[in-house]
């Protein structure tokens, strides 16, 4: 079958049961969000402990996650999915629980969160190399394309979703239904007939995820790829936390404006998934890469800088387009490139740079825009990442080229 084939991945049966389900089960996973959100202000009105439960849930990414990579490579990872689909049905319907006894607190809600981040860092790196050994290399750049489709989509059905379910219905409706959309996921996991070869034998924890980090030492393309999304991940994207200070102080459009906003970079993301997927395949990552790495940076430059809403809207949409575009190929490009055997640890590295480090930025960026002001600090940001991005993209843009 040519990779050219619009959504190619689709007509593997494994991988078509996946996304559905993983559809449906991230839709639902976005409602919790939403409501966890909603629930923490409600229980607290402070944005300290939103960013609190946030660190929480991010927190054992940034300290598991290698070695979930680790985990995804010794055992079959369809199995290794199934459990933490169903471990995760935990957190969601104990919030739900707890809220509707009215007993729930804020510490609850931040031990359930990191206790969800946990089986987290597992379950991604876990997921991410199980799309390779669904769809084979030749189709992988459609399989993650889909992939981000479906959590784009579910960014924007979820919150729409749970703002309805929250007026109607009240907020532990949203925990009940989001534990019930991972019935979905498990059920089509159960039917998927690869469970995920295993290569290696062990050789201990920490001589088995040297192997990964040995290797990634040995491919320096890969290493400027991974160095590229730490600076994205601690400096570029924790304007997203900052977009309620946009809203409120810069445009004066309050929750509405801030809704449309983070509307608008789900959108450009969506768009950017899509638009991969029917391409089927990026014949030069790296001078696509390059391009997408470029439009991010400077989407967030003028954005920091933009005091009209509707123009706003349409640079953070082509923003919301730059990121996804630069992350789908960078993870197709890691992926193609990497070995089976270790492509787990590999992707765990991947995890760990892109969302482990996300709590560290989002305190970075908090930090500085106190004391400097936040259009201030998002300026600073998209300036730094456009030296980021024009040093990749003069390795491999101007090579691409010649």
């Amino acid at each position: 079958m040519p990779n050219s084939e619009r959504f190619s991945a689709l007509s593997f049966r494994d991988f078509r049961l996946f996304w559905f389900g993983q559809l449906i089960s991230l839709s639902g996973t976005w409602m919790q969000s939403v409501a966890q959100g909603w629930l923490v202000y409600s229980l607290t009105k402070s944005p300290f402990y939103l960013g609190l439960v946030a660190a929480a849930n991010s927190l054992p990414i940034l300290l598991f996650t290698l070695i979930g990579g680790v985990v995804a490579d010794r055992f079959p990872k369809r199995n290794l999915l199934l459990i933490t689909q169903a471990l995760s049905i935990i957190p969601a319907i104990l919030l739900g629980i707890l809220t509707s006894l009215g007993i729930a607190t804020v510490w609850h809600v931040a031990l359930l969160a990191f206790f969800l981040g946990t089986i987290n860092a597992i379950d991604i790196p876990t997921r991410q190399s199980f799309l390779a050994e669904m769809v084979g290399k030749g189709h992988i750049v459609n399989a993650i394309a889909l992939n981000s489709a479906a959590f784009n989509g579910a960014r924007i059905i979820g919150p729409m979703i749970a703002g309805l379910t929250i007026a109607y219905l009240g907020i532990p409706s949203c925990f009940f239904l989001n534990a019930v959309s991972f019935v979905a996921v498990i059920a089509a996991l159960s039917r998927i007939k690869i469970k995920g070869e295993i290569k290696s034998g062990s050789e201990g924890i920490l001589r088995d995820f040297m192997k990964g980090i040995t290797y990634m030492r040995g491919s320096r393309e890969i290493i400027h790829v991974m160095l590229l999304i730490t600076v994205f991940s601690l400096i570029g994207l924790p304007y997203i936390s900052l977009l309620p200070v946009f809203a409120a102080e810069v445009f004066h459009t309050g929750a509405k404006g801030f809704g449309f906003l983070v509307g608008a970079s789900g959108l450009g993301a969506l768009i950017a998934a899509l638009s991969i997927a029917l391409k089927g395949d990026i014949k030069d990552k790296t001078r696509f890469m390059s391009f997408a790495g470029l439009c991010f940076s400077i989407a967030l430059f003028i954005f920091s800088l933009s005091k009209i809403f509707i123009v706003s809207l349409f640079v953070i949409m082509f923003g919301g387009w730059g990121m996804v575009s630069y992350l789908a190929a960078a993870n197709s490009y890691i992926q193609v490139s990497v070995p089976d055997e270790l492509r787990g640890r590999v992707m765990s590295v991947y995890s760990f740079v892109f969302i482990g480090t996300v709590p560290i930025g989002n305190s970075i960026m908090g930090m500085i825009a106190d004391k400097a002001g936040t259009t201030n600090a998002v300026t600073g940001a998209g300036i730094i990442c456009i030296i980021a991005s024009g040093i990749f993209a003069k390795k491999y843009l101007v090579k691409s080229v010649s």
